[in-house]
């Protein structure tokens, strides 16, 4: 009877042990989430972004920019990633997004390959917006790393608090500091974030009012720049963010070094302020740039996920199960 009800005991003893880690497990976020459960998850994401950066580099951009705009608006949860409903005020309609954000038909076919290759829908779309990134940069010459996984996906959008909190390429350096702050993110990741922008294009509307008002630009930089978006019009004219934008490397910093930032906040980081030093840092050193950039892409993949039994895995990216 004694041995009986030490094995019972024992045995409850492990069960509980099994929850609790069970249970810490599904709390947070580690790259190998999809190891047992789908492990040619992430070999096929990589293959699908791949593909598309291949097609045109300018994706690369595209899709990081998605996981960046997606998570300074409640979190990496792929809330951008939902269409308009008559319950769903979509974020790709916000003024940061619309006629802007793009690449959300590879993420789409991302999501069919994976469901595919794992016999259902067990791979989130916040996961694979987050993953995507990571590819992507890696296409384009960039670092890589662990990305921590097992996010789920929010039920709800907000055309509002993609409004209020993705950073305007109008912003002075105290309200940039202050958005990244919000987020849970200090002034060295703000550098280094905003060196995201060596890669892709940015729209006329986003840099006019630079290039015909401001003085702390370079001369020529700026005249060059007229040609490309005059004082009316071509609103959606394109100018590279640095001179190689299909290429993941520090020219966008020494742009900045050279008064020749694109957007308004972009040479906010070097404008005589308390982030000049980083700046300079980074332009002299790559190795360091690439090592900090994916020590931050971690840290702003951490915004607020749902975990657990919050949220849902979609079915569709674009619409709630």
């Amino acid at each position: 009877m004694k041995k009986m009800n030490i094995i019972s005991f024992l045995s409850l003893f492990l069960s509980l042990v099994f929850s609790i880690a069970t249970a810490s497990s599904d709390l947070g976020l580690y790259p190998g989430y999809y190891d047992r459960v789908c492990p040619e998850a992430l070999p096929t994401i990589k293959r699908v972004v791949e593909y598309a950066v291949a097609q045109e580099r300018r994706m690369g951009a595209s899709l990081l920019r998605l996981h960046f705009h997606d998570c300074f608006v409640n979190g990496c949860d792929a809330s951008i990633l939902l269409d308009q409903t008559s319950t769903i005020d979509s974020e790709k309609n916000a003024a940061p997004n619309a006629n802007s954000a793009r690449g959300f038909e590879v993420i789409d076919k991302i999501k069919l390959e994976v469901d595919k290759v794992c016999g259902r829908p067990v791979v989130s779309c916040a996961d694979i917006l987050t993953v995507a990134a990571r590819d992507s940069v890696v296409a384009l010459g960039g670092p890589s790393w662990n990305v921590k996984l097992g996010r789920r996906d929010s039920t709800t959008a907000s055309r509002t608090a993609a409004d209020a909190n993705i950073p305007s390429p109008f912003m002075d350096l105290p309200a940039l500091i202050k958005n990244f702050q919000d987020q849970g993110l200090d002034e060295e990741d703000l550098v280094v974030l905003s060196g995201a922008h060596t890669l892709g294009f940015a729209q006329c509307r986003t840099f006019r009012d630079r290039i015909y008002s401001d003085t702390n630009i370079d001369p020529a930089f700026a005249s060059h720049l007229r040609t490309i978006c005059p004082q009316v019009g071509s609103e959606s004219s394109l100018a590279p963010l640095d001179p190689t934008p299909g290429s993941f490397d520090v020219k966008y910093f020494t742009d900045l070094v050279s008064k020749k930032g694109l957007l308004r906040s972009d040479q906010a980081l070097f404008n005589g302020g308390k982030t000049d030093e980083l700046v300079s840092e980074y332009n002299g050193d790559q190795n360091e740039f690439f090592e900090d950039f994916a020590e931050s892409m971690i840290k702003m993949g951490d915004i607020k996920p749902l975990t657990g039994n919050r949220g849902q895995v979609r079915n569709n990216c674009r619409k709630v199960n």
